[in-house]
C-alpha cells in the first residue's frame, strides 16, 4: 500500500505526464487507431536503451565511486563558473561521440555528486549541460537521433554533413558558454571528501561503467531490449536497491510522448501547418525551429523531411529547436526529469528561451 501510495502521488503531481494521459483520448478519437497500431508506434529500442542507461547511471550513483572523482575534479576547478565552463565544453565534446543521451545519462550522476560535495547551484548546472549536449551533438550525424535520420536521407558522407553543421554547433556552443558566465558565479567552492573504500562499491563501479559501451554498441546492432533485460536481471540478483530508485515513470513519459506526437503528426491539419511552415521566411529552417516547440525535434525532422530537401537548413532548424520549451528536445526532459530539483521546470525556461531566441537569429545570420 505504501508503495502504490507513493507511485499515484508522482501520477498526480506531473505535470508532463497528466497532460500526456490526457491528451491520449482525443488524439484516438481524431485518429481511431486499433491497439496493435498504437503499440508500434512506440519506439521499443529506445525505451530499453533509456531503461538501461537509467539502471547504469543509478548504480554508479549508488557505488559512490563518482563522487571519489568529483572531489579530485574540483581543486582544479576555483570557482563556480570555471567548474560549470569545463563541464559543459566536456559535455559538448562526449555528445558528439555518444549522443546526447548519453553524455546527459554518463554526466548527470557526476553533477548531482558535485552538488553535494560542494553546494553548488546543482539545478542551474544541469540545465547548463542540457543545452549544451544539444549543441554538441549537432556537430557530428551520431551526436543526435535527428542528426542520424537526415544524414541518412541526405546522401551526405559524414564528414559532408559534419562540416555542414559545424558553423551551427560552434556558434550555439560559444552562446552558451558566454551566457554561463553570466549564470554562475566565481564564488570558491568549499568541498567535502567522501570516504567509502568498499570492495562492494568498487566491484558496482566496475561493472556499472563497463555496460555502458555494450548497451550502445547493443542499440548500433538494433539489441538494445535484450541487452536492457540482461542489465535488470543482473541488478535485480545483485543489487535490487538500484532497480527501486529508479525513476520508472520516466519510461511512460516516453512511451507516452512516441504515441501522441506520432498521432499528432498524422493529423491533416498538423500537415497543412507544415506546409505553412516551409513557406516562412528562411523556408525549413524557421519551420523546423517552430515546429519542434510543439512536438519535440525528432518527431519535426522525421514530418518535415517529407516536405523539404534543404537539408542543412531542416538540419539546423530542428538543432535550434531543441532549445526553448523543454519539449523542443528529448535530451531537456531527461535531465528535468532526473535531477528531481523543486522548481527547475521554470528555471529552464528562464534560461532555454532566451537561448532559442538568441540561437535563431544565430541560424538566420549563418544561412
Amino acid at each position: 500500500m505504501p508503495l502504490i501510495r507513493r507511485v499515484l502521488s508522482r501520477l498526480t503531481g506531473d505535470y508532463l505526464l497528466l497532460t500526456l494521459l490526457m491528451l491520449l483520448p482525443l488524439l484516438l478519437w481524431l485518429q481511431p487507431t486499433s491497439v496493435h497500431g498504437v503499440i508500434v508506434l512506440i519506439d521499443w529500442h529506445t525505451v530499453a536503451a533509456l531503461a538501461g542507461l537509467m539502471l547504469l547511471s543509478r548504480a554508479l550513483e549508488d557505488s559512490g565511486y563518482l563522487a571519489r572523482f568529483a572531489a579530485r575534479l574540483l581543486p582544479c576547478c576555483h570557482s563556480e563558473r570555471l567548474l560549470a565552463l569545463l563541464l559543459l565544453v566536456f559535455a559538448a565534446l562526449l555528445s558528439a561521440i555518444v549522443t546526447n543521451d548519453v553524455a546527459l545519462f554518463i554526466l548527470l550522476p557526476v553533477t548531482l555528486t558535485i552538488g553535494r560535495l560542494t553546494g553548488v547551484a546543482v539545478g542551474r548546472l544541469i540545465i547548463f549541460l542540457a543545452l549544451a549536449v544539444n549543441a554538441g551533438s549537432a556537430l557530428t550525424p551520431i551526436g543526435n537521433p535527428q542528426n542520424l535520420l537526415l544524414w541518412q536521407a541526405s546522401g551526405y558522407s559524414f564528414w559532408q554533413f559534419s562540416l555542414m553543421m559545424a558553423p551551427l554547433a560552434l556558434s550555439l556552443l560559444l552562446l552558451i558558454l558566454l551566457l554561463s558566465c553570466a549564470a554562475f558565479s566565481s564564488r570558491k567552492l568549499h568541498i567535502v571528501v567522501p570516504h567509502d573504500n568498499s570492495a562492494d562499491s568498487r566491484r558496482l563501479f566496475g561493472w556499472s561503467l563497463a555496460g555502458y559501451p555494450l548497451i550502445i554498441l547493443a542499440m548500433e546492432y538494433q539489441l538494445a531490449p535484450a541487452a536492457a533485460l540482461a542489465v535488470l536481471l543482473i541488478y535485480t540478483l545483485f543489487k535490487r536497491g538500484v532497480i527501486l530508485g529508479i525513476d520508472w515513470l520516466l519510461l511512460l513519459v516516453f512511451m507516452l510522448m512516441f504515441i501522441d506526437l506520432s498521432l499528432l503528426a498524422q493529423l491533416p491539419l498538423l500537415q497543412q501547418l507544415a506546409m505553412q511552415l516551409v513557406a516562412l521566411p528562411a523556408g525549413s529552417y524557421s519551420g523546423a525551429a517552430l515546429l519542434s516547440q510543439l512536438i519535440s525535434n525528432v518527431p519535426a525532422a522525421i514530418f518535415l523531411q517529407h516536405f523539404t530537401n534543404e537539408w542543412r537548413a531542416l538540419s539546423w532548424g530542428v538543432t535550434v529547436g531543441g532549445f526553448g520549451l523543454a519539449i523542443g528536445s528529448l535530451a531537456n526532459l531527461i535531465a528535468l526529469r532526473l535531477a528531481k530539483q523543486p522548481g527547475l521546470w521554470r528555471e529552464f525556461h528562464y534560461w532555454s528561451l532566451p537561448v532559442f531566441a538568441g540561437s535563431l537569429v544565430v541560424g538566420w545570420i549563418l544561412l
